[in-house]
Order: C-alpha cells, then sequence, then structure tokens
C-alpha cells in the first residue's frame, strides 16, 4: 500500500509547477524514454518532464528515505530519541566543503572542485575527525555522540569564519541557499549515486535488524544474543555517515526528516527494525517528495529552500508524536 502510495506521489509531484502537466502526459515522457511504444510528448512539455522535474522528485525520494533511515537506526543504536542523520558532524563537514568551493574555489590539481565533490569531501573529513577524536571506543555511543558534537561545532565555526572574511553578497546567498537545503541541482547522475548509496545503505542497516531490535534493550542483551556491540555499531554508525555525506552533497543539509519520520512510524507500525526500516524510507520519500513540490510551487516563481520547509512541518509533527508518546494531555 505506502509503495502505492509512493508510486502516486512521484506521479503527481512530477504533474505540478509552475506548468501544470496532466498525468498521462507525464507517464507518456516516462514511458517514451524507457523504450515503450508510445507516442512521445513535444519537446519543450517532454523536456519539463524528463529533464527538470523527474530527475528532482526522484532525488527528493532518496534523501528521504536514506534520511529517514539513518535517523531510525542512529536513534536506535544511541538510545537517543533525539538522533538524527547529522549526529556525527557531515552535516558540518558538508557545510564547510560546500562553502570552500562557492567562495575559496578549492581545486583538486588543475581542474576545480564542484560543489557536491566539495560538499562529500568535506563530510568525510569531519567523519574521520569523529572517529580519530573517538578513539578505539568509537563503537560506544555516548562517546561518539559527544565527538560528533564537538567535531560539529569546528566544522560550523571554519564554516563561518570562510564566509565572513571572504564571501561576496553573492556568495553568501548561494551558500545561504544551499545550507538550508535545496534540490535545484538534481540531475540523473546525482539520482543515479543517490540510488546507488541508499538502496546499499538500506540493505546493509536491514540485514542488521534484527541487531537493532537487540540494541533497543542494551548492550549486554544484544552482546547476550551474539552480537559483538563494538563492532556492529562501529559498522552502522559507517554506513549512516556515508549515506548521510552523499545525501548532503547532493541536496544540502535538509532538517527534520531524520527525526521526525522514523517516530512518526514507531508510532504508526511498530517498532521491529524488520519492518521500520523499509517503511521509513517509503514514508521519508514521499514526505519529502511532496515537501519538494509545496517549496518550488507555492512562492512560485521564488523558491523556498525545502529544509525551512521540512523544519516548519517537522517541528509540530514531532511534537505531536511526543505528545501522544508520553500521554501528555
Amino acid at each position: 500500500m505506502t509503495l502505492l502510495l509512493l508510486l502516486v506521489t512521484i506521479a503527481a509531484a512530477v504533474s505540478v509547477g509552475s506548468a501544470d502537466l496532466p498525468i498521462d502526459s507525464v507517464l507518456r515522457a516516462v514511458a517514451s524514454h524507457v523504450g515503450l511504444p508510445v507516442h512521445p510528448l513535444p519537446a519543450l512539455p517532454d523536456s519539463i518532464v524528463w529533464d527538470l522535474r523527474l530527475p528532482r522528485v526522484l532525488l527528493a525520494g532518496l534523501v528521504g528515505a536514506g534520511l529517514a533511515v539513518c535517523g531510525a537506526v542512529l536513534q536506535a543504536l544511541t538510545r537517543n530519541p533525539l538522533a538524527d542523520p547529522f549526529l556525527l558532524g557531515v552535516s558540518s563537514g558538508a557545510s564547510t566543503g560546500a562553502v570552500a568551493v562557492l567562495v575559496l574555489g578549492v581545486q583538486i590539481g588543475a581542474g576545480p572542485v564542484d560543489l557536491t565533490t566539495g560538499a562529500f569531501v568535506g563530510s568525510m573529513a569531519a567523519f574521520g575527525a569523529v572517529l580519530l577524536l573517538a578513539g578505539r571506543r568509537a563503537g560506544e555511543p555516548t562517546r561518539i555522540v559527544l565527538a560528533g558534537v564537538a567535531v560539529s561545532q569546528l566544522f560550523s565555526a571554519v564554516t563561518s569564519l570562510i564566509v565572513i572574511s571572504d564571501a561576496h553578497t553573492q556568495d553568501t546567498r548561494s551558500v545561504t541557499f544551499w545550507l538550508l537545503g535545496s534540490l535545484t541541482a538534481a540531475s540523473w547522475p546525482s539520482v543515479a549515486l543517490s540510488a546507488v548509496v541508499v538502496g546499499v545503505g538500506l540493505l546493509v542497516c536491514w540485514a542488521s535488524a534484527t541487531a537493532l531490535d537487540a540494541f533497543a534493550f542494551g548492550t549486554d542483551t544484544a552482546r547476550s544474543l551474539g552480537f559483538s556491540p563494538g563492532r556492529t555499531r562501529l559498522l552502522l554508525f559507517s554506513v549512516t555517515a556515508l549515506v548521510a555525506a552523499a545525501l548532503v552533497a547532493a541536496s544540502g543539509a535538509i532538517g527534520f526528516v531524520g527525526l521526525t519520520v522514523p517516530h512518526a512510524v514507531r508510532f504508526l507500525f511498530g517498532s521491529r527494525h524488520r519492518t521500520l526500516l523499509p517503511t521509513c524510507a517509503v514514508i521519508g520519500a514521499i514526505f519529502l517528495i511532496w515537501a519538494d513540490t509545496v517549496a518550488r510551487t507555492v512562492f512560485a516563481p521564488q523558491e523556498l529552500p525545502v529544509g525551512v520547509l521540512t523544519a516548519l512541518l517537522g517541528v509540530p509533527v514531532f511534537a505531536l508524536v511526543m505528545r501522544r508518546r508520553t500521554g501528555t494531555p
């Protein structure tokens, strides 16, 4: 049922925009590009569907799915309901990498670095710093969370320093828009890369679903069931950091998806991770697709950064979920 809802959401979101298109036209455009025997659309609407809207909608779905799954995994590993995909410093690192590219024009060798590459390198540098700071006890939740907080503050400070010291007005505007989360740069290569990363990450996390269930009862319980808490946590911390880094590099820092969606899914479907993780992926995808659709259409021709909208929607939803969980009247 949720998969059907996701497919309907994708088709509907692609049809909505400054130039609305019938859903049958969307389906015709997709069918003609995948080789089915249908009459193709005229060049302009075909380009709107295939080159502009469909990559953006699919990237929104992948980012939403990946962030929601990462949030659910990190909440289980740390036994912290406030954990989210940016817990390990990857968001701050990506921001520093992106700002270095936009403002300083960082180069590798003879060629310039694009924003996505810079953001990904920054994310991995931040996660490497977290592991280095956590040391041999990187598998312990408290230690890696504290290391993540410290590294996030460090990279945030470096980002602010770069912006204040070197950025011009247009650079500052571009940096701010990217930091708030945006899917305007979506392309088929970014969709393909994100699909591979999210797919592999989801499979690894889903294969560890039993271990995640065990961690809900504590480290001793997990160890008694035959799991190695340190190695399992380190593996899943690394996988979630890699997924989050790739997604932040593609879309900027889109908050509250990885925090709110797992709580809502647990409330509706239960907390067994073999069901929770794929459901989080689908619900996260649907949520971010509609959030981005609203962000790019409501204020047209201006576009609202999708991270702003997810925060506006996520805060009251999160408050409602927490009220229901705690029984607050």
